[in-house]
Protein backbone atom coordinates (compact mmCIF):
# COMPACT_ATOMS: atom_id res chain seq x y z
CA UNK A 1 0.00 0.00 0.00
CA UNK A 2 1.32 3.67 -0.68
CA UNK A 3 2.07 5.90 1.54
CA UNK A 4 -1.33 7.45 3.52
CA UNK A 5 -2.17 10.66 2.67
CA UNK A 6 -5.04 12.58 3.75
CA UNK A 7 -6.06 16.37 3.26
CA UNK A 8 -8.30 18.73 5.16
CA UNK A 9 -9.56 21.35 2.77
CA UNK A 10 -11.71 23.93 4.37
CA UNK A 11 -13.77 27.04 2.47
CA UNK A 12 -12.81 30.19 4.06
CA UNK A 13 -16.19 31.20 4.02
CA UNK A 14 -16.72 31.86 7.78
CA UNK A 15 -15.01 30.83 11.09
CA UNK A 16 -13.37 26.96 11.35
CA UNK A 17 -16.36 24.97 12.51
CA UNK A 18 -16.54 22.53 15.36
CA UNK A 19 -17.29 19.80 12.75
CA UNK A 20 -14.59 20.78 10.52
CA UNK A 21 -12.22 21.00 13.72
CA UNK A 22 -13.32 17.14 14.29
CA UNK A 23 -12.46 15.94 10.75
CA UNK A 24 -9.12 18.08 10.74
CA UNK A 25 -8.72 16.21 14.09
CA UNK A 26 -9.31 12.85 12.26
CA UNK A 27 -7.31 13.27 9.20
CA UNK A 28 -4.15 14.48 11.61
CA UNK A 29 -4.48 11.90 13.79
CA UNK A 30 -5.35 8.85 11.01
CA UNK A 31 -2.18 10.42 8.61
CA UNK A 32 0.46 10.68 12.58
CA UNK A 33 -1.04 6.70 13.18
CA UNK A 34 0.29 5.65 9.84
CA UNK A 35 3.06 7.91 9.51
CA UNK A 36 1.62 9.47 6.81
CA UNK A 37 1.38 12.93 5.34
CA UNK A 38 -1.57 15.18 6.30
CA UNK A 39 -2.33 18.05 3.82
CA UNK A 40 -3.75 21.40 4.42
CA UNK A 41 -5.48 23.19 0.99
CA UNK A 42 -7.99 25.76 0.91
CA UNK A 43 -11.19 25.77 -1.78
CA UNK A 44 -11.79 28.98 -2.20
CA UNK A 45 -13.56 29.08 -5.52
CA UNK A 46 -16.56 29.94 -4.06
CA UNK A 47 -15.43 33.89 -4.46
CA UNK A 48 -18.10 35.99 -3.43
CA UNK A 49 -18.30 34.10 0.29
CA UNK A 50 -14.37 33.84 0.49
CA UNK A 51 -12.16 35.59 2.38
CA UNK A 52 -8.48 35.83 3.67
CA UNK A 53 -9.91 36.92 7.16
CA UNK A 54 -11.76 33.86 7.19
CA UNK A 55 -8.59 31.33 6.14
CA UNK A 56 -6.61 33.33 8.72
CA UNK A 57 -9.14 32.11 11.26
CA UNK A 58 -9.06 28.29 10.15
CA UNK A 59 -5.51 28.29 10.37
CA UNK A 60 -4.97 29.81 13.60
CA UNK A 61 -7.87 27.71 14.80
CA UNK A 62 -6.19 24.20 13.73
CA UNK A 63 -2.60 26.06 15.29
CA UNK A 64 -4.48 26.29 18.52
CA UNK A 65 -5.87 22.86 18.50
CA UNK A 66 -2.50 21.81 18.18
CA UNK A 67 -3.18 20.35 14.81
CA UNK A 68 -0.58 21.71 12.40
CA UNK A 69 0.43 20.17 8.65
CA UNK A 70 3.30 18.81 7.17
CA UNK A 71 2.24 19.95 4.19
CA UNK A 72 -0.36 22.45 2.47
CA UNK A 73 -0.70 26.33 2.69
CA UNK A 74 1.82 28.57 4.16
CA UNK A 75 4.26 25.21 4.26
CA UNK A 76 4.35 24.34 0.62
CA UNK A 77 5.37 20.98 -0.50
CA UNK A 78 5.97 19.15 -3.89
CA UNK A 79 2.26 19.55 -4.70
CA UNK A 80 1.54 23.80 -4.82
CA UNK A 81 -0.31 25.71 -4.72
CA UNK A 82 -2.82 24.87 -2.14
CA UNK A 83 -4.86 26.94 -2.77
CA UNK A 84 -7.60 26.55 -5.57
CA UNK A 85 -7.60 29.78 -7.11
CA UNK A 86 -4.01 29.65 -7.95
CA UNK A 87 -4.93 26.18 -9.27
CA UNK A 88 -7.43 27.39 -12.37
CA UNK A 89 -5.16 26.51 -15.21
CA UNK A 90 -5.00 22.75 -13.48
CA UNK A 91 -8.84 22.33 -13.68
CA UNK A 92 -9.05 23.77 -17.55
CA UNK A 93 -6.62 21.30 -17.95
CA UNK A 94 -8.64 18.25 -16.95
CA UNK A 95 -11.75 19.82 -18.11
CA UNK A 96 -10.30 19.70 -21.85
CA UNK A 97 -9.02 16.60 -21.68
CA UNK A 98 -12.99 15.56 -20.57
CA UNK A 99 -13.72 17.66 -23.59
CA UNK A 100 -11.81 15.60 -25.94
CA UNK A 101 -12.62 12.39 -25.12
CA UNK A 102 -16.33 13.64 -25.49
CA UNK A 103 -17.01 12.52 -21.65
CA UNK A 104 -17.97 16.19 -21.13
CA UNK A 105 -19.56 18.70 -23.20
CA UNK A 106 -20.42 22.42 -23.51
CA UNK A 107 -23.93 23.03 -22.12
CA UNK A 108 -25.71 26.18 -23.27
CA UNK A 109 -29.43 25.85 -21.05
CA UNK A 110 -30.07 28.84 -19.45
CA UNK A 111 -30.60 28.56 -15.45
CA UNK A 112 -35.15 29.89 -16.30
CA UNK A 113 -34.35 26.64 -18.68
CA UNK A 114 -33.08 24.45 -16.19
CA UNK A 115 -35.47 25.55 -13.43
CA UNK A 116 -38.44 24.66 -16.00
CA UNK A 117 -37.10 21.13 -16.25
CA UNK A 118 -36.27 20.99 -12.58
CA UNK A 119 -40.09 21.81 -12.11
CA UNK A 120 -41.46 19.42 -14.41
CA UNK A 121 -39.44 16.39 -13.40
CA UNK A 122 -41.12 17.30 -9.79
CA UNK A 123 -44.43 17.32 -11.17
CA UNK A 124 -43.95 14.14 -12.23
CA UNK A 125 -42.47 12.60 -9.33
CA UNK A 126 -39.24 12.12 -11.23
CA UNK A 127 -35.84 12.91 -10.09
CA UNK A 128 -34.97 16.10 -11.18
CA UNK A 129 -31.76 15.83 -13.27
CA UNK A 130 -30.52 17.78 -16.52
CA UNK A 131 -32.50 16.51 -19.88
CA UNK A 132 -29.28 16.07 -21.33
CA UNK A 133 -30.50 18.53 -24.52
CA UNK A 134 -26.93 19.80 -24.93
CA UNK A 135 -25.53 16.46 -25.10
CA UNK A 136 -25.38 16.07 -29.01
CA UNK A 137 -24.92 20.24 -30.28
CA UNK A 138 -23.17 20.02 -33.86
CA UNK A 139 -20.47 22.41 -34.60
CA UNK A 140 -22.78 24.79 -36.01
CA UNK A 141 -25.07 25.25 -34.00
CA UNK A 142 -22.15 25.20 -30.61
CA UNK A 143 -20.88 28.27 -32.55
CA UNK A 144 -24.48 30.20 -33.40
CA UNK A 145 -24.40 30.13 -29.92
CA UNK A 146 -21.13 31.41 -29.13
CA UNK A 147 -21.37 34.22 -31.94
CA UNK A 148 -24.56 35.11 -29.77
CA UNK A 149 -22.35 35.45 -26.45
CA UNK A 150 -24.09 32.75 -24.62
CA UNK A 151 -21.39 31.39 -22.40
CA UNK A 152 -21.90 27.59 -21.82
CA UNK A 153 -21.11 25.50 -18.32
CA UNK A 154 -19.21 22.22 -18.73
CA UNK A 155 -21.56 18.72 -17.99
CA UNK A 156 -20.26 15.66 -17.49
CA UNK A 157 -21.22 13.01 -19.44
CA UNK A 158 -23.30 9.91 -16.99
CA UNK A 159 -23.97 7.52 -19.26
CA UNK A 160 -26.76 4.93 -17.63
CA UNK A 161 -24.92 1.97 -16.23
CA UNK A 162 -23.91 0.23 -13.10
CA UNK A 163 -24.38 1.42 -9.88
CA UNK A 164 -21.42 3.49 -8.57
CA UNK A 165 -20.24 2.03 -5.23
CA UNK A 166 -18.80 3.44 -2.38
CA UNK A 167 -16.38 1.28 0.23
CA UNK A 168 -16.78 3.64 3.17
CA UNK A 169 -14.30 3.13 6.02
CA UNK A 170 -17.19 3.85 8.27
CA UNK A 171 -20.39 3.12 6.46
CA UNK A 172 -19.65 -0.19 4.95
CA UNK A 173 -20.59 -0.54 1.05
CA UNK A 174 -23.23 2.51 -0.11
CA UNK A 175 -24.37 2.25 -3.26
CA UNK A 176 -25.83 4.92 -5.80
CA UNK A 177 -27.81 4.75 -9.06
CA UNK A 178 -26.43 6.42 -11.92
CA UNK A 179 -29.38 7.78 -13.46
CA UNK A 180 -29.69 9.42 -10.07
CA UNK A 181 -26.83 11.42 -10.81
CA UNK A 182 -27.40 13.26 -14.00
CA UNK A 183 -24.96 15.10 -16.43
CA UNK A 184 -24.10 17.30 -13.70
CA UNK A 185 -21.80 20.70 -14.33
CA UNK A 186 -18.47 20.36 -13.73
CA UNK A 187 -17.09 23.98 -14.54
CA UNK A 188 -19.34 27.00 -14.13
CA UNK A 189 -20.27 29.37 -17.07
CA UNK A 190 -17.11 31.68 -15.47
CA UNK A 191 -14.33 29.06 -15.78
CA UNK A 192 -14.27 28.95 -12.45
CA UNK A 193 -15.09 24.52 -11.23
CA UNK A 194 -17.74 23.30 -8.93
CA UNK A 195 -16.88 21.96 -5.97
CA UNK A 196 -17.25 17.98 -6.77
CA UNK A 197 -15.04 18.43 -9.83
CA UNK A 198 -11.89 20.26 -8.32
CA UNK A 199 -12.35 18.32 -5.59
CA UNK A 200 -11.08 15.48 -7.50
CA UNK A 201 -8.31 17.52 -9.57
CA UNK A 202 -6.97 18.39 -6.21
CA UNK A 203 -7.01 14.44 -4.47
CA UNK A 204 -5.44 12.37 -7.67
CA UNK A 205 -2.75 15.29 -8.02
CA UNK A 206 -1.93 15.61 -4.92
CA UNK A 207 -1.76 11.63 -4.20
CA UNK A 208 -4.88 11.52 -1.32
CA UNK A 209 -5.15 7.78 -0.46
CA UNK A 210 -8.25 8.43 2.27
CA UNK A 211 -10.83 11.31 2.06
CA UNK A 212 -12.05 11.51 5.55
CA UNK A 213 -14.73 14.06 5.69
CA UNK A 214 -18.48 14.43 7.54
CA UNK A 215 -21.55 12.65 6.53
CA UNK A 216 -22.77 15.45 4.53
CA UNK A 217 -20.49 14.62 1.80
CA UNK A 218 -21.65 11.33 1.37
CA UNK A 219 -24.16 12.46 -1.34
CA UNK A 220 -20.99 13.68 -3.04
CA UNK A 221 -19.15 11.41 -3.19
CA UNK A 222 -20.48 9.56 -6.18
CA UNK A 223 -20.48 12.62 -8.68
CA UNK A 224 -16.31 12.53 -7.77
CA UNK A 225 -16.53 9.13 -8.24
CA UNK A 226 -17.91 9.53 -11.45
CA UNK A 227 -14.90 12.10 -12.54
CA UNK A 228 -12.32 9.73 -11.15
CA UNK A 229 -13.46 7.20 -13.85
CA UNK A 230 -14.13 9.66 -16.29
CA UNK A 231 -10.12 10.73 -16.07
CA UNK A 232 -9.25 7.19 -15.45
CA UNK A 233 -8.02 7.61 -11.64
CA UNK A 234 -8.03 5.84 -8.89
CA UNK A 235 -10.35 6.42 -6.30
CA UNK A 236 -9.22 6.91 -2.83
CA UNK A 237 -10.57 5.76 0.31
CA UNK A 238 -13.61 7.27 1.51
CA UNK A 239 -14.62 7.42 5.25
CA UNK A 240 -17.64 9.70 5.97
CA UNK A 241 -17.86 10.47 9.75
CA UNK A 242 -21.12 11.09 11.34
CA UNK A 243 -23.28 14.18 11.91
CA UNK A 244 -22.90 15.91 15.18
CA UNK A 245 -26.48 16.72 16.83
CA UNK A 246 -27.36 18.68 19.62
CA UNK A 247 -28.92 16.99 22.92
CA UNK A 248 -32.24 16.91 21.43
CA UNK A 249 -31.04 15.12 18.71
CA UNK A 250 -31.48 17.83 15.69
CA UNK A 251 -28.33 19.48 13.81
CA UNK A 252 -25.90 21.23 16.00
CA UNK A 253 -26.89 25.04 15.68
CA UNK A 254 -26.24 28.09 18.05
CA UNK A 255 -28.80 26.94 20.60
CA UNK A 256 -26.70 24.13 21.79
CA UNK A 257 -23.79 26.04 22.12
CA UNK A 258 -21.06 28.25 20.32
CA UNK A 259 -20.34 26.66 16.81
CA UNK A 260 -16.73 28.29 15.65
CA UNK A 261 -13.31 27.26 17.53
CA UNK A 262 -12.81 30.62 18.02
CA UNK A 263 -15.91 31.24 20.46
CA UNK A 264 -14.56 28.04 23.06
CA UNK A 265 -11.25 29.73 23.21
CA UNK A 266 -12.80 33.01 24.08
CA UNK A 267 -15.02 31.25 26.81
CA UNK A 268 -11.87 30.12 28.19
CA UNK A 269 -11.44 26.63 27.10
CA UNK A 270 -8.53 25.27 26.83
CA UNK A 271 -7.54 23.73 23.39
CA UNK A 272 -6.49 20.01 24.69
CA UNK A 273 -9.56 19.72 26.11
CA UNK A 274 -12.08 20.71 23.14
CA UNK A 275 -9.47 17.90 21.70
CA UNK A 276 -10.21 15.44 23.54
CA UNK A 277 -13.82 16.17 23.51
CA UNK A 278 -13.87 16.51 19.60
CA UNK A 279 -12.13 13.19 19.21
CA UNK A 280 -15.09 11.18 21.26
CA UNK A 281 -17.65 12.86 18.81
CA UNK A 282 -18.12 9.80 17.11
CA UNK A 283 -14.96 7.86 18.50
CA UNK A 284 -15.19 5.59 20.92
CA UNK A 285 -12.14 4.48 22.89
CA UNK A 286 -11.39 0.40 24.11
CA UNK A 287 -11.33 1.10 27.28
CA UNK A 288 -13.09 3.11 29.99
CA UNK A 289 -10.75 5.85 30.10
CA UNK A 290 -11.95 10.02 28.66
CA UNK A 291 -9.13 11.78 29.30
CA UNK A 292 -6.29 11.73 26.56
CA UNK A 293 -3.76 14.17 25.27
CA UNK A 294 -3.19 14.57 21.70
CA UNK A 295 -0.63 12.00 22.34
CA UNK A 296 -2.29 9.92 23.52
CA UNK A 297 -5.25 9.98 20.60
CA UNK A 298 -2.72 9.38 17.93
CA UNK A 299 -1.96 5.75 19.74
CA UNK A 300 -5.31 4.92 20.43
CA UNK A 301 -7.38 6.10 17.36
CA UNK A 302 -8.54 3.71 15.01
CA UNK A 303 -10.95 4.49 12.16
CA UNK A 304 -12.18 0.89 13.17
CA UNK A 305 -14.01 2.54 16.29
CA UNK A 306 -15.92 5.62 14.24
CA UNK A 307 -19.51 5.54 14.82
CA UNK A 308 -22.05 5.21 12.02
CA UNK A 309 -24.46 6.86 14.17
CA UNK A 310 -25.02 10.67 15.11
CA UNK A 311 -22.13 12.16 17.95
CA UNK A 312 -24.39 14.10 20.33
CA UNK A 313 -22.27 17.29 21.55
CA UNK A 314 -22.86 17.69 25.08
CA UNK A 315 -21.24 21.13 26.10
CA UNK A 316 -22.01 20.11 29.98
CA UNK A 317 -19.25 17.25 28.89
CA UNK A 318 -17.30 19.67 27.24
CA UNK A 319 -17.05 21.77 30.35
CA UNK A 320 -16.28 18.88 32.89
CA UNK A 321 -13.38 17.17 30.59
CA UNK A 322 -12.16 21.01 30.00
CA UNK A 323 -12.31 21.22 34.21
CA UNK A 324 -9.77 18.13 34.38
CA UNK A 325 -7.12 19.77 32.47
CA UNK A 326 -7.69 23.00 33.94
CA UNK A 327 -7.35 21.84 37.58
CA UNK A 328 -4.09 19.93 36.69
CA UNK A 329 -2.80 23.49 35.60
CA UNK A 330 0.53 24.87 37.88
CA UNK A 331 -0.92 27.61 39.46
CA UNK A 332 1.24 30.38 37.40
CA UNK A 333 -0.68 28.86 34.12
CA UNK A 334 -3.80 29.28 35.54
CA UNK A 335 -3.35 33.05 36.78
CA UNK A 336 -1.93 33.91 33.27
CA UNK A 337 -5.42 31.96 31.46
CA UNK A 338 -7.31 34.03 33.86
CA UNK A 339 -5.78 36.90 34.00
CA UNK A 340 -7.97 38.42 31.09
CA UNK A 341 -11.34 37.87 32.33
CA UNK A 342 -10.70 39.91 35.26
CA UNK A 343 -8.41 42.48 33.39
CA UNK A 344 -11.58 45.25 33.60
CA UNK A 345 -11.53 44.92 37.36
CA UNK A 346 -8.07 45.49 37.83
CA UNK A 347 -7.44 42.27 39.70
CA UNK A 348 -4.20 41.53 39.24
CA UNK A 349 -0.84 40.44 41.19
CA UNK A 350 -0.92 38.64 44.53
CA UNK A 351 -4.80 39.10 44.84
CA UNK A 352 -5.32 37.46 41.02
CA UNK A 353 -3.21 34.52 41.91
CA UNK A 354 -5.38 34.45 45.63
CA UNK A 355 -8.62 34.31 43.19
CA UNK A 356 -7.16 31.49 41.23
CA UNK A 357 -6.60 29.32 44.04
CA UNK A 358 -9.58 30.13 45.88
CA UNK A 359 -11.92 29.06 42.84
CA UNK A 360 -9.55 26.42 40.52
CA UNK A 361 -11.96 23.99 42.02
CA UNK A 362 -15.17 25.24 41.60
CA UNK A 363 -14.72 26.51 37.72
CA UNK A 364 -14.69 24.33 34.90
CA UNK A 365 -14.03 27.50 32.08
CA UNK A 366 -11.26 30.17 32.68
CA UNK A 367 -14.72 32.45 32.15
CA UNK A 368 -16.82 31.13 35.10
CA UNK A 369 -14.34 33.30 37.21
CA UNK A 370 -16.59 36.07 36.82
CA UNK A 371 -19.38 34.22 38.25
CA UNK A 372 -17.91 34.22 41.62
CA UNK A 373 -17.02 37.69 42.13
CA UNK A 374 -19.73 38.53 44.21
CA UNK A 375 -18.73 36.47 46.50
CA UNK A 376 -16.23 38.90 47.94
CA UNK A 377 -16.86 41.98 45.76
CA UNK A 378 -19.74 44.27 46.63
CA UNK A 379 -21.35 45.10 50.45
CA UNK A 380 -23.76 42.71 49.83
CA UNK A 381 -23.58 38.86 50.45
CA UNK A 382 -25.85 37.15 48.62
CA UNK A 383 -29.43 36.33 50.40
CA UNK A 384 -29.47 33.28 52.66
CA UNK A 385 -31.54 30.04 52.01
CA UNK A 386 -33.14 28.72 54.55
CA UNK A 387 -31.21 26.14 55.64
CA UNK A 388 -28.31 28.88 56.15
CA UNK A 389 -31.03 30.89 58.44
CA UNK A 390 -32.04 27.71 60.36
CA UNK A 391 -28.08 27.97 61.20
CA UNK A 392 -27.74 31.49 61.93
CA UNK A 393 -30.52 30.62 64.36
CA UNK A 394 -28.37 29.03 66.97
CA UNK A 395 -27.96 30.35 69.94
CA UNK A 396 -23.81 30.29 69.78
CA UNK A 397 -23.41 32.50 66.29
CA UNK A 398 -23.68 35.96 67.92
CA UNK A 399 -20.89 34.81 70.43
CA UNK A 400 -18.73 33.31 67.50
CA UNK A 401 -19.51 36.68 64.79
CA UNK A 402 -18.64 39.55 67.96
CA UNK A 403 -15.57 37.52 68.74
CA UNK A 404 -14.78 36.99 65.04
CA UNK A 405 -15.36 40.53 64.34
CA UNK A 406 -13.09 41.76 67.40
CA UNK A 407 -10.41 39.27 66.42
CA UNK A 408 -10.26 40.55 62.58
CA UNK A 409 -10.12 44.29 64.30
CA UNK A 410 -6.83 43.59 65.80
CA UNK A 411 -5.17 42.29 62.84
CA UNK A 412 -2.71 43.90 61.31
CA UNK A 413 -3.93 42.57 57.52
CA UNK A 414 -6.71 40.26 56.78
CA UNK A 415 -4.86 37.35 55.10
CA UNK A 416 -6.01 33.56 54.54
CA UNK A 417 -3.73 32.95 57.59
CA UNK A 418 -4.48 35.41 59.54
CA UNK A 419 -8.39 34.77 59.51
CA UNK A 420 -7.54 30.91 59.39
CA UNK A 421 -6.17 31.93 63.02
CA UNK A 422 -8.61 33.90 64.05
CA UNK A 423 -11.03 30.49 63.59
CA UNK A 424 -9.22 28.06 65.61
CA UNK A 425 -8.52 30.70 68.60
CA UNK A 426 -12.58 30.96 68.45
CA UNK A 427 -12.91 27.24 68.41
CA UNK A 428 -10.66 26.69 71.42
CA UNK A 429 -11.92 30.01 73.94
CA UNK A 430 -16.09 28.68 73.35
CA UNK A 431 -15.68 25.08 73.08
CA UNK A 432 -16.95 25.01 70.23
CA UNK A 433 -17.08 22.27 66.60
CA UNK A 434 -15.37 23.46 63.71
CA UNK A 435 -18.95 23.86 61.90
CA UNK A 436 -20.29 25.73 64.72
CA UNK A 437 -17.42 28.19 64.28
CA UNK A 438 -16.63 28.48 60.44
CA UNK A 439 -20.79 27.88 59.33
CA UNK A 440 -21.60 31.52 61.06
CA UNK A 441 -19.03 33.26 59.65
CA UNK A 442 -19.38 31.95 56.42
CA UNK A 443 -22.54 32.44 55.97
CA UNK A 444 -22.34 36.14 57.58
CA UNK A 445 -19.90 36.23 54.60
CA UNK A 446 -21.50 34.96 52.01
CA UNK A 447 -25.35 34.18 52.44
CA UNK A 448 -24.57 29.96 51.63
CA UNK A 449 -23.21 27.46 53.67
CA UNK A 450 -20.99 26.07 51.17
CA UNK A 451 -18.42 27.05 48.94
CA UNK A 452 -14.40 28.09 48.85
CA UNK A 453 -12.50 28.41 51.56
CA UNK A 454 -13.67 31.27 53.77
CA UNK A 455 -10.10 31.92 54.72
CA UNK A 456 -9.22 33.01 51.27
CA UNK A 457 -12.81 34.14 50.54
CA UNK A 458 -12.25 36.82 53.31
CA UNK A 459 -8.76 37.67 52.10
CA UNK A 460 -10.52 38.98 48.91
CA UNK A 461 -12.90 40.90 50.14
CA UNK A 462 -10.58 42.76 52.66
CA UNK A 463 -11.13 44.38 55.78
CA UNK A 464 -13.56 46.93 54.64
CA UNK A 465 -16.26 45.01 52.71
CA UNK A 466 -15.77 41.81 55.36
CA UNK A 467 -16.62 44.35 58.51
CA UNK A 468 -19.83 45.62 56.23
CA UNK A 469 -20.74 42.16 55.77
CA UNK A 470 -20.49 40.95 59.12
CA UNK A 471 -21.91 44.15 60.25
CA UNK A 472 -25.01 43.85 58.23
CA UNK A 473 -25.30 40.01 59.16
CA UNK A 474 -25.79 40.92 62.94
CA UNK A 475 -28.21 43.40 62.21
CA UNK A 476 -30.63 41.10 60.65
CA UNK A 477 -29.86 38.87 63.91
CA UNK A 478 -31.12 41.21 65.74
CA UNK A 479 -27.74 42.64 67.89
CA UNK A 480 -24.83 44.80 67.44
CA UNK A 481 -21.05 43.69 66.83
Amino acid sequence: MSKVRVRFAPSPTGPLHIGGARSALFNYLYAKQNNGDFVVRIEDTDLERSSLESEKNIKESLHWLGIDWNEGIDIGGPCMPYRQTERLETYKEAAQILLEKGLAYYCYCSEEEIEAERQAALAKGEMPNYSGRCRNLTAEEKAAKDAAGIKPVIRLRVDEGEPIVVKDMVRGQVSFERDGIGDFVIVKSDGIPVYNFAVVVDDHLMGITHVLRGEEHLSNTPRQIAVYQALGWETPIFGHISLILGTDRTKMSKRHGSTSVVAYQKEGYLPEALVNFLALLGWAPEGEEEIFTIEDLVKAFSMDRVSKRPAVFDIEKLKWINGQYLRKLPIEELVKYVAPYLKDLGIEGERLGLVCMTFANHINTFNEIRNFLPLFMGEEAEPMTEEAKAVMAEATVAQVLKLFYAKMALADEVKPETVKTALKQIRKELGLGGAQVFMPVRIALTGNQHGPDIDKLAALMGREIMNIRLQKAAKALGFEL
